[in-house]
């Protein structure tokens, strides 16, 4: 489907084809921003101004999905097999002065996770108490009605559930007469958390070997090796120092999921944490993304959720809002499949995807999908308006429009309809 893009977005992306930061420029600034999908929310905040309502309108409702907030690593063997590379080399003398401190400071955060991978951690429960917060001030005159109906759902995972509630708290803190609904059910994981099925799951077990090749290409491991392990024919003969240094990463990277812990990423230089960064920016396009190795359609993986999203809008007939909670698995490829900004993007030769394709614009923790609804208010006769944010910047969507960021919700409406017809199941 040709996507029509209007003279304000082309005019706007001119001017940033012009101005903007590489991604490597990006990641020297604010090396955060390495992490992909680890970022903490508010290590990224969104500073420009929203655009104001458009003159004649009222905001009436919010449809909504958002990932939970930061959580440890999923996963024991994430910490542990990194830590047991540390620790052998201790056992063998091998470990530099900073490599001891290194491991000194990596075994006592270890001793906070047992029983934890997955878990919500503070900062998590802080990032959507901010974003619930920055909704009622965002779009006051919905979230101060007076018994506001608020219908919010999230998966069955506890740190979503958890982010739930801590948004929930802000808009009920702000509002306390609104009329709050949370679900959990498997009977919603069919749109909340879909699983791959049909195409999409036969088209996500391509690009292997593109993986593999980045991954291969991108990781430098010499002088990171050289930092912690003071024998290099050590590290050659007895460990792979290419795993270690991308389990190491993953470690470092997530590191600000936690308040007051060490900073690991001080031992990658700037290079490195592109080049690390890069390897999962790639990733996650050819398996998330519109990527052609996968035929572009890893994103109907979200086409449950769209359908939802578009038949729930559909029952407006009252000011409310819609929240619904999940994962970055969800929120990545329903970016990609409403074309929001740039993150429909095709993108052929994968070593240029960084021009246009950044992954840490999509799904931070905490990272989440507002499309904020607008009608004529009383007395006026109009077309109801749609503006997206995309982690409360506003983005472009793929109709045409005269009055950016706000589109016609009939022309989105029958565009994602067509498209999701025209994949099937």
């Amino acid at each position: 489907m040709k996507r029509t893009i209007s003279i304000a977005f082309a005019a706007m992306m001119l001017i940033l084809s012009v101005s903007a930061q590489t991604a490597r420029q990006q990641i020297a600034d604010n090396p955060y921003l390495c992490g992909s999908n680890y970022i903490d929310y508010d290590n990224y905040p969104a500073t420009a101004a929203l655009t104001p309502t458009p003159k004649g309108y009222e905001v009436f409702y919010m449809s909504h999905y958002g990932r939970h907030g930061s959580r440890w690593l999923i996963g024991e063997w994430q910490y542990n097999e990194p830590l047991a590379t540390l620790r052998k080399a201790k056992a063998e003398g091998k470990l530099t002065p900073t490599g001891e401190r290194v491991l000194a400071e990596f075994e006592t955060f270890y001793t906070t996770t047992p029983k934890r991978h997955g878990d919500l951690t503070t900062v998590g429960e802080r990032q959507h108490h901010g974003i619930g917060r920055r909704m009622t001030e965002h779009f006051l005159e919905l979230f101060k009605r007076k018994n506001l109906p608020i219908d919010a759902r999230s998966t069955v995972v506890p740190r979503c559930i958890l982010s739930m509630v801590a948004e929930c708290e802000e808009l009920m803190a702000f509002n306390p007469t609104a009329r709050i609904h949370n679900d959990v059910s498997q009977s919603l994981q069919y749109y909340l958390n879909q699983d791959w099925d049909g195409k999409v799951r036969e088209q996500g077990r391509k690009g292997g070997s593109v993986k593999e090749d980045y991954k291969n290409r991108y990781t430098h491991s010499e002088r990171f090796s050289s930092v912690f392990f003071n024998d290099q024919q050590w590290v050659s003969d007895s460990i792979n120092a290419g795993h270690f240094m991308r389990l190491f990463f993953t470690v470092a990277a997530n590191m600000q999921s936690h308040e007051g812990s060490p900073n690991f990423l001080q031992y990658f230089t700037a290079d490195e944490l592109y080049d690390q960064w890069r390897i999962n920016n790639v990733s996650w396009y050819i398996s998330y993304g519109p990527s052609p190795i996968t035929e572009g359609v890893m994103p109907f993986s979200q086409r449950n959720l769209l359908r939802n999203i578009i038949e729930t809008a559909d029952t407006v007939t009252q000011p409310q809002a819609t929240l619904r909670f999940g994962h970055e698995v969800c929120v990545m490829p329903l970016a990609c499949l409403l074309e929001l900004g740039t993150c429909g993007a095709v993108v052929e030769n994968l070593d240029t995807l960084d021009n246009v394709w950044r992954n840490y614009d999509i799904f931070p923790m905490g990272c989440n999908i507002q499309l904020v609804f607008y009608r004529p208010k009383k007395g006026r006769e109009g077309d109801v308006l749609v503006k997206a944010l995309l982690n409360e910047r506003e983005v472009s969507m793929p109709v045409s429009t005269t009055q950016y960021p706000y589109y016609r919700w009939v022309d989105l409406r029958t565009y994602y309809m067509r498209k999701l017809d025209q994949f099937g199941e």
